[in-house]
């Protein structure tokens, strides 16, 4: 039996509500490589712009790896919230898998995420997301793996908030 790890803990006295920017990786129970399916795979993508528009995100960069998936998103309007969006794409992501792909069960509970706080922060994120797949060995250089991508310039981060 594998060791139980606690669920990530989130910042005392912080939302995580308006604009703000936020590093997440989301893993898939037992790490079942769910997203070897690259349909599965291109219908989590479509979930999650989706998702990040209505709550109002933008997504600065998404990477959906075999078994997690990575996302750098930032708060476009005051009531960005994001613990809200986050269900919302796990539960999305998750009707999908069991609907069209039979995959029950997808998430492992909670998530990671970081809170970034400056530009450069913002930038290492997002690198650090879309070279992913390359150490891993899924591609031979950022850009080239078909399930990351971002939907947004990076000049979109000037107005950056601090907790």
């Amino acid at each position: 039996m594998g060791m139980h790890r606690p669920r990530p803990a989130r910042l005392k006295n912080f939302l995580y509500v308006g604009k703000y920017h936020y590093s997440l990786c989301f893993v898939t129970k037992a790490r079942t490589r769910a997203f070897d399916s690259g349909e599965l795979a291109s219908a989590a993508i479509g979930q999650i712009l989706k998702t990040c528009e209505l709550e109002k995100f933008v997504v600065l960069a998404y990477c959906v790896m075999p078994d997690h998936v990575h996302l750098v998103l930032g708060g476009a309007s005051d009531r960005s919230d994001l613990r809200r969006c986050v269900k919302l794409i796990k539960q999305r992501v998750e009707c999908v898998a069991r609907r069209e792909f039979h995959v029950h069960r997808l998430w492992q509970k909670g998530y990671y995420e970081h809170v970034l706080r400056s530009r450069y922060a913002i930038e290492d994120a997002i690198r650090y997301v879309l070279e992913n797949p390359v150490p891993a060995g899924l591609a031979r250089r950022a850009g080239e793996y078909p399930f990351s991508g971002s939907q947004s310039p990076v000049a979109r981060t000037s107005e950056i908030h601090h907790p």
